[in-house]
C-alpha cells in the first residue's frame, strides 16, 4: 500500500507537470501490479479526472487559463472520448493493449530523437 501511494504521488507530481503521468500509470497497473487492462483504464481515468481537474483548478486561479478560449477544445475531446469509449468496448482487448503499447513504443522512439528546434 505504501508503493501505491508513493507511486501515485509521483505519477501525480508528473502529470502536473503534462510528462504523461497516466501512460506512466498504465504500466505500472498493467505491468507491475498485474491488474487487468481493462480495469487499468478506469483507474487511469478517475486518476486523470483527479490530477487535471485539480491543476486546471490551480491554473485557472492564477489566471493562466481562460475558459472561453477552451470550451470549444473541451466540448470536443468529451465528445471524442464518448465516441472513442464506444468504439473501444466493440474492439477486441488483445488489439487494443497492442495498439496502445505501440502507440508507447513510438512516442518513446520520437522522444529520444527529438532536438528541439533553434529560435529564428
Amino acid at each position: 500500500m505504501v508503493i501505491a501511494l508513493l507511486i501515485g504521488l509521483v505519477l501525480s507530481f508528473l502529470a502536473g507537470l503534462g510528462i504523461g503521468g497516466g501512460s506512466l500509470l498504465m504500466l505500472w497497473l498493467t505491468l507491475i501490479a498485474q491488474i487487468p487492462q481493462t480495469e487499468a483504464r478506469g483507474i487511469n481515468l478517475m486518476f486523470f479526472l483527479a490530477a487535471a481537474g485539480s491543476v486546471s483548478l490551480i491554473r485557472w486561479r492564477k489566471g493562466t487559463l481562460d475558459i472561453k478560449k477552451l470550451l470549444p477544445a473541451m466540448l470536443c475531446g468529451c465528445a471524442a472520448a464518448a465516441v472513442f469509449s464506444w468504439l473501444g468496448q466493440r474492439i477486441p482487448h488483445q488489439f487494443l493493449e497492442k495498439l496502445f503499447g505501440g502507440l508507447l513504443l513510438l512516442t518513446g522512439i520520437k522522444e529520444l530523437f527529438y532536438r528541439p528546434r533553434k529560435a529564428k
